[in-house]
């Protein structure tokens, strides 16, 4: 079976291709180096508005024509992108109102990218001329393998505060709640005298003297989310009806540092191929377990099926305060982290340096010191080595656990006038996603509502402020079949309407957990609290406290000191077959991972697998078989338990019991059996 994507059957290599960039001669040069360097797909045309119709109805295809049939005679397929992201200069002379207007009035120029109002006709009505052009000429053209819709929908700019938009957000409005009535019940609007009584009086929640309407803003928030996806879903039904069978995708920024707009788990049934960009933080420490997280939650948002990472870099990046260059042997770690957690391949941003623009200190695979490089020399083994993990295709991930996590309740809890602005959402994600890492669990990542929880032993919910009536019911369901269930605080605490759930806290989770919470405790800047198991051992929390009372739960931990004293800090529900643990203070690290046992404990996952730390190990499973994938981030050598025999894919030599992997390398093991 041929790959959908390359043609052959391989993993996608290669990255963004800004030909126009260059005189045509360096063309030949190109693809001659993409042979070279085992290249199989580049990203085409996503960029190119401006060349591709010079004013309004006047096009100009023909370098396009001559590029592709260049890559194409070299056995080089593309994915062509529609330049959606940025509208030629022409079209803001005459349509100056579908520039995008800030919270606080402004409105933005034009001399960047992705400065678009998404409600504007002007912009969908062009946007979706230039797509139709593209689909007829190209539609069935043997080079073009994936069609690539905008880019980085939400980056830089997610939502406009424009009339127009204004007029759209009602419309959507309308639909979601039909009447006045229900909209006024869900907003609370009865508080601070907000209360509506025409549509035309609602606006975008623009810059207020003080806090705003949190369900309106959150309720703008989804707006947002749909209108971007409105337009993404008016190209991708033009492109499948002029171009039939080949997939429509659009690259997803789903790190939970670089893009929080978009409702990701509703994106991810609109795309044909799930892809996704992830750009290291360059500065972090231990920067490759954000990689794995956004990898995870990826493939999740695919539904578990394979998908592709559609950018990264070879070195640094551009836009961070200090970009920091990869060291040798991290491009290579980088790429293969992605395949192993369910990537088809590994793409970049971008084939060759560009020389002027904003981006012209990003990485890149040929980059300004050209072949002579270690770059290049790292980019030229890579391919060769995705070539030979070609039987990975089409293998799914093989997970131990899951991760609650959604869009929505992150965007609730990152509205104002919250207990204590030291509690951050994504801080626990990472947090808890750490601990699971260091433990050496494979994680999915699953929305609260999904209906098949139960094939997972233990799920974690580190921050899930908003928990509808129904993600509760599914909880505690999940338990009562015999699931863990492990919960941080500030969970289960408002409805889809940032509501407080009638009753007691927490809430949608109350029942599941065994427990009510009287009064949020939080603590002082640098205040630490210490919780003991009264046999002798102690953890430290900070950030947060509670008044925890149980109501079925056991105690596990109690507070040693801080506003809580003597009151529970860890508890453990019994209910049904299953187990819910509940963290009410914030643990981190070496102080997280003892509750953590305990829940693995519960949900039968074995103790620890004695790997060292930052040694990471993920199968793959397909109908030919398991494969090992065993990433060593460290600088020390390392060995890896096998369950049996199997080839090492890298170097074709036999691997038993132990598998032998250098620091800083990367090793593949087909296991037999």
């Amino acid at each position: 079976m041929t790959h959908p994507l390359t043609g052959e059957d391989l993993l996608a290599f290669g990255g963004d291709y800004n030909p126009e960039q260059w005189p045509e001669e360096v063309w030949h040069e190109d693809v001659r180096l993409m042979r070279e360097a085992g290249v199989t797909m580049v990203s085409v045309g996503i960029f190119s508005w401006a060349l591709l119709e010079t004013e309004r109805g006047q096009y100009d295809f023909g370098w396009l024509d001559r590029l592709l049939d260049l890559l194409h005679d070299h056995g080089i397929r593309v994915d062509l992108g529609t330049p959606t992201v940025v509208p030629p200069a022409w079209f803001y002379r005459d349509h100056p109102e579908a520039l995008p207007v800030t919270r606080e009035g402004v409105r933005y120029e034009f001399g960047s990218r992705g400065a678009v109002c998404h409600s504007s006709p002007a912009y969908r009505e062009a946007a979706a001329a230039i797509t139709e052009q593209l689909g007829r000429r190209y539609g069935s053209h043997p080079a073009v393998a994936l069609w690539h819709v905008h880019n980085e929908y939400g980056v830089p700019v997610a939502a406009c505060y424009c009339e127009t938009s204004a007029a759209h957000f009602r419309r959507w409005l309308r639909d979601r709640h039909q009447d006045l009535d229900t909209l006024n019940r869900a907003w609370g609007t009865a508080f601070w005298g907000q209360h509506y009584t025409r549509w035309d009086d609602i606006r975008p929640p623009r810059a207020t003297p003080t806090a705003g309407n949190p369900a309106q803003q959150l309720d703008w928030a989804r707006f947002t989310s749909d209108a971007l996806l409105e337009n993404f879903r008016a190209e991708r039904d033009l492109l499948h009806r002029l171009s039939p069978g080949i997939p429509v995708t659009t690259n997803f920024m789903t790190a939970l540092s670089q893009c929080r707009s978009l409702d990701y788990w509703a994106w991810g049934r609109e795309v044909d191929l799930v892809t996704n960009d992830h750009y290291l933080v360059a500065e972090a420490d231990r920067n490759h377990i954000n990689l794995a997280m956004s990898a995870d939650l990826t493939r999740s948002v695919a539904g578990g099926a394979p998908w592709l990472l559609l950018e990264h870099s070879t070195g640094a990046v551009n836009w961070q305060p200090r970009n920091l260059a990869k060291q040798p042997g991290e491009l290579a770690r980088n790429s293969l982290a992605h395949v192993a957690r369910g990537s088809e391949g590994a793409m970049f941003f971008q084939w060759r340096a560009a020389r002027y623009g904003a981006e012209k200190f990003h990485s890149a695979m040929v980059p300004h010191a050209g072949t002579e490089s270690r770059i290049w020399r790292e980019v030229t083994a890579l391919g060769a080595d995705l070539a030979r993990l070609a039987p990975i295709r089409g293998t799914r991930v093989v997970p131990d656990a899951a991760m609650v996590w959604d869009w929505q309740s992150w965007w609730a809890q990152g509205l104002e006038w919250r207990p204590s602005q030291d509690h951050d959402a994504r801080e626990r994600a990472d947090a808890w996603y750490t601990a699971a890492y260091d433990r050496h669990l494979t994680l999915d990542f699953a929305h609260p509502e999904a209906d098949d929880l139960a094939r997972y032993p233990l799920l974690l919910v580190p921050a899930l402020y908003l928990a509808t009536e129904a993600a509760g019911r599914n909880l505690r369901r999940y338990v009562e079949d015999g699931g863990t269930l492990a919960v941080s605080y500030f969970s289960g605490i408002v409805d889809e309407h940032d509501t407080i759930h009638p009753g007691p806290h927490p809430g949608a989770l109350r029942d599941v957990l065994g427990l009510t919470v009287e009064e949020f405790l939080p603590l002082r800047a640098g205040q630490r609290v210490r919780l003991s198991d009264g046999g002798g051992r102690e953890l430290t929390g900070d950030v947060w406290s509670e008044t925890v009372v149980p109501r079925g739960a056991e105690t596990v931990f109690r507070y040693q000191d801080g506003p809580a004293a003597g009151l529970p800090a860890v508890t453990r529900h019994s209910l049904g077959a299953g187990t819910a643990w509940y963290v009410s203070t914030r643990l981190t690290g070496d102080q997280l991972a003892p509750v953590l046992d305990l829940a693995c404990a519960d949900a039968g996952l074995p103790p620890g697998s004695g790997l060292p730390r930052d040694v990471e190990v993920v199968r793959r499973q397909g109908a030919h078989g398991s494969y090992l994938f065993a990433i060593n981030h460290t600088a020390a050598d390392a060995k890896v338990p096998l369950d049996r025999p199997g080839t090492e894919l890298l170097t074709g030599e036999p691997a038993t019991g132990q598998l032998a992997v250098p620091g800083n390398t990367v090793r593949v093991v087909h296991l037999h059996g």
